[in-house]
């Protein structure tokens, strides 16, 4: 793949904020299309779909951001010389082309790109048939960006394609892929894992825990609960579970308080067995499957809890590797807790709502990553590398 000089990358990206802010009227209005053949049913999905003026002038500025970080591309990451002679430098790569399939979001289309192409990466977008019109303007977008400085639209290109077609895809792709991020539901995941050809990097679901220690701050925990929960419930960092401990002091009446504050803020209250003989009023989980489930609603799941070492064993069997929290005073306790917490992301007496590339100071991210390799957590300009053996000889043999 021929490496693109930083300049023209930067050029291209001056040239898509000029567009954008040119078009943000006619991108506003093919997004009206797509929101009013939605069915509103699926609140977190709309609010994913919704291309505001606020929204535009997010997209302008990830662009931004991106613009302004170092290019990652052929940076050396170490270099030896041996006895030989023979000397080995390692340097970042492209991957190569990154597809990315993703649901409603349309501003998927412009972060995902911008990453992707300043890491000298080309990307196909297969967004959801929710955001049709959306993604159609932004692509025209992309395009006039590129062939105003002389570039091929094939480094970023839109999939226009229904499910059938997008499996036969996978299955056999007509060009090289190198790398395939699946981001949305478990559904979605899985049908990319079991088509694709190439390597997949999740982008799983949520379903985040926090735990509330004996030793906690009650007025931390009912704040960063309520932050959690319901600064933004169509956010993969957004909480599902409450795991409360049954040590803690004034135990029944603190379940009382975060239940009439959750009341107060519209969250849907659901409880286990033992937390049910307090709240009698509540729902009861209705199955085990309620563990492992991703709310992207008003809905919480609160839950008494036998001590750490209990909370690390269920969050670690049921949650989905994202992000999970710990309240708690005392430092020990939190460094076991962050430790052993099989997760992305993991916290101290903090919202998981921060498990996001802007707020970890990444910028813009592709996904947030609850894979292992190559990369845990948000996926910015710096993770959409890999890497490359530069060997120089002269006329050297292996003996």
């Amino acid at each position: 793949m021929e490496l693109l000089d930083s300049t023209i990358k930067d050029k291209v990206l001056d040239s898509m904020m000029k567009i954008i802010d040119k078009e943000r009227s006619t991108i506003i209005a093919e997004n009206k299309k797509d929101l009013e053949a939605f069915n509103k049913e699926d609140q977190a999905l709309y609010d994913r779909l919704v291309v505001n003026e606020t929204k535009v002038n997010g997209m302008i500025q990830a662009i931004k951001e991106v613009k302004e970080q170092e290019d990652p591309v052929a940076k050396q990451i170490s270099t030896r010389t041996l006895d030989s002679g023979l000397e080995i430098i390692n340097k970042t790569a492209p991957f190569g082309t990154i597809m990315i399939i993703y649901e409603s979001r349309p501003d998927v289309t412009i972060e995902a790109a911008v990453l992707a192409f300043k890491a000298n990466n080309k990307i196909i977008l297969k967004g959801g048939k929710e955001a049709k019109n959306s993604n159609i303007i932004l692509e025209k977008c992309w395009h006039e960006a590129l062939a105003e400085n002389g570039l091929e639209k094939d480094w970023i290109k839109l999939m226009h394609t229904n499910r059938t077609e997008t499996q036969a895809f996978l299955q056999n792709p007509p060009e090289q892929l190198d790398l395939i991020v699946p981001r949305g539901g478990e559904r979605l995941i899985q049908f990319v894992k079991e088509n694709a050809k190439c390597a997949v990097l999740i982008s799983g679901r949520g379903n985040n825990f926090l735990y509330v220690a004996e030793d906690a701050d009650w007025g931390k925990a009912v704040k960063v609960i309520i932050n959690a929960k319901t600064d933004k419930i169509s956010g993969c960092n957004a909480l599902d579970k409450v795991l409360i401990d049954k040590k803690i002091p004034n135990y029944e009446a603190k379940l009382k308080d975060l239940q009439t504050v959750l009341k107060d803020a519209k969250v849907n209250i659901l409880v286990d067995e033992k937390v049910g003989k307090i709240l009698t009023e509540e729902e009861k989980i209705p199955s085990e499957d309620t563990w492992y489930e991703e709310f992207l609603a008003m809905k919480i799941v609160l839950s008494e809890a036998d001590g750490i070492d209990d909370v690390i064993e269920k969050i670690n069997k049921y949650s989905g590797g994202h992000s999970a929290c710990i309240i708690t005073e005392d430092k020990h306790k939190a460094a076991k807790f962050m430790e052993q917490i099989d997760s992305a992301a993991v916290y101290h007496n903090a919202s998981t709502r921060f498990t996001d590339g802007g707020q970890m100071g990444v910028g813009a991210e592709l996904a947030i990553s609850t894979d292992k390799l190559h990369h845990r957590g948000p996926l910015g300009l710096k993770q959409l590398v890999t890497n490359k053996y530069y060997v120089y000889g002269d006329g050297h043999v292996r003996v």
